[in-house]
């Protein structure tokens, strides 16, 4: 039986498949389950991406995913699905930005 820690491990390396997958980069070899990962891939919702950034609505998040600015992953099928963003994205995008 896997540990709590060690899910979450494998969950954070399938994430990051998926997201090497959709945008075409190519996928780096993935550590075993065991091997400590020195930084875990951080996905946010569009709500909680407006919290982390004073003044970014929901809407900009919304045309930065729809114009391909900043990586996320849809969950779920069709336009109801729910939209995740990497974090470490998003935060890179804003500091270029200024």
């Amino acid at each position: 039986m896997l540990t709590r820690e060690q899910k979450e491990s494998m969950l954070d390396q399938v994430l990051e498949i998926m997201t090497a997958i959709a945008y075409d980069e190519p996928v780096e070899r993935v550590p075993a389950p065991n091997e400590s990962k020195s930084e875990k891939i951080k996905m946010l919702t569009i709500k909680e991406c407006t919290e982390l950034i004073e003044g970014l609505s929901e809407h900009t998040v919304r045309k930065l995913v729809a114009q391909n600015k900043i990586k996320y992953i849809r969950t779920g099928e069709g336009v109801r699905g729910k939209i995740l963003i990497n974090k470490a994205d998003l935060m890179k995008y804003f500091q270029n930005c200024a």
